[in-house]
């Protein structure tokens, strides 16, 4: 019965909030902490040119914040969130490479296939089977042995491969930028990242959060293809 009153409480609250027609105010965006390392920084300094009556709040977490409870008034997510009462958005797919260091190269020479990519050190995660899931699509039957440095904060893990670890993936729009590494062209067809927006239905269309969601959609495309920015 207390859950039942408090979820209700809740939403009274979701919907008065959802009343507002200020466009001032703060939205707490919530993202993967990749994304809100490498992603998300240059997109919010440009809404806080755009909208500096807009406060913004970064919630940095690879947990799932529940919007019904207003830990976020909206979600970058890579995956399609699934919570009812929840407006849902795809942006984008954001493509992935093959990265590693430039000093890695240099100790163990650079791998011309994809044959020759499986006898070098890689960089995989822990307990997060995406990497594992994806290579399988590829065709390698790999397991978490298989990977030399494991790490499920995807913050770290990218630190790792610079540092020289291994082997790794990434964003290419990250990896490309960043002069510590080098992209291998080993022909792989890597599924794309797709990335989602979401907000609670009742908060969607306040015009702050309205405005923001827009911003974040077009930095977030535009993340996609430079050429168009």
């Amino acid at each position: 019965m207390a859950r039942e009153m408090h979820a209700q409480m809740n939403a009274i609250a979701l919907s008065i909030a959802g009343q507002s027609q200020q466009l001032s105010g703060t939205v707490r965006i919530t993202a993967s902490i990749f994304a809100s390392h490498y992603l998300l920084p240059p997109i919010l300094a440009h809404i806080r040119e755009q909208e500096p009556s807009i406060e913004l709040e970064l919630v940095p977490s690879d947990s799932s914040e529940n919007l019904l409870f207003r830990a976020a008034d909206i979600a970058v997510r890579m995956h399609q969130p699934s919570q009812l009462d929840i407006i849902t958005r795809h942006i984008c797919d954001l493509p992935l490479g093959v990265f590693a260091s430039h000093g890695y190269l240099a100790r163990r020479g650079t791998p011309e296939t994809a044959d020759q990519l499986l006898q070098h050190d890689l960089v995989g995660y822990d307990s997060n089977d995406l990497i594992l899931r994806t290579t399988r699509l590829l065709g390698w039957d790999l397991e978490q042995k298989d990977f030399a440095t494991r790490c499920d904060n995807q913050a770290t893990y990218w630190a790792l491969v610079c540092a020289g670890c291994g082997i790794g993936f990434s964003q290419t729009g990250i990896g490309r930028a960043d002069p510590r590494v080098q992209e291998l062209d080993l022909g792989l067809e890597i599924p794309p990242l797709p990335v989602w927006l979401a907000a609670h239905q009742a908060m969607r269309h306040t015009p702050r959060i309205s405005r923001v969601w827009a911003l974040l959609a077009t930095g977030l495309a535009d993340h996609q293809n430079p050429s168009s920015c």
